[in-house]
């Protein structure tokens, strides 16, 4: 969660590494005014609108300027088929396609998560509890995550899989109709920007 200016930025540059996109130029503003880069864009206004909720959250000027991001953020959302509420993902977060993605507010997601379309995140049951998911996990298209439940370090989510109960191990692929664990995998292989040695073995 971001909980200071230095959190901010820091999340900010996580994310950009995780997109693969370069630090912009003033060259590059023009080449983004006529053809717009909305999935960094989306991702650097939701980093701002936590950094408004979470740390400048006093005085009715810096109140104002939330809420004119936070309408902001949901005009993206709606246009891009996001629904991701503020402080669910950690730092390094890449959202590879537009397309619907949909995360209820009780999820915690870590470091380093990649996520395709068509995935949903949520809670069942009646309760409000959501999964808690760890840092360095791979989210293929079509995934449905849902429940009380928790995933690892340093997974993969294969495609249109139904996660209901939890896993233990790290460094796992699952998937499946329900999701079992497939086989380990180095996690590195699959989300590109993750430097191989940061990566911990169980």
């Amino acid at each position: 969660m971001i909980l200071s200016k230095e959190d901010y930025l820091y999340y900010l540059e996580a994310d950009r590494l995780a997109l693969g996109r370069n630090k912009i130029r003033f060259s590059d503003k023009l080449i983004r005014w006529v053809s717009p880069d909305y999935i960094w864009a989306f991702q650097r206004l939701l980093r701002k609108t936590e950094y408004y909720r979470n740390v400048k959250n006093k005085g009715v000027i810096n109140k104002l300027i939330y809420l004119f991001l936070r309408l902001k953020y949901k005009e993206l959302s709606v246009k891009l088929g996001f629904t991701i509420p503020e402080n669910v993902f950690g730092p390094g977060l890449a959202i590879v396609h537009y397309g619907t993605i949909v995360v209820n507010q009780n999820v915690k997601v870590g470091a380093n998560c990649r996520i395709h379309v068509g995935t949903n995140i949520g809670a069942s049951g009646g309760t409000n509890k959501a999964p808690q998911i760890g840092d360095n996990v791979y989210i293929a298209p079509g995934a449905k995550i849902f429940g009380d439940i928790r995933i690892p370090n340093n997974c993969a989510i294969g495609a249109n899989s139904v996660v209901t109960k939890s896993f233990e191990e790290e460094g796992m692929m699952i998937a499946g109709i329900p999701a079992k664990i497939i086989k380990p995998i180095a996690i590195e292989q699959i989300i590109k920007h993750i430097e191989p040695n940061s990566v911990s073995r169980s």
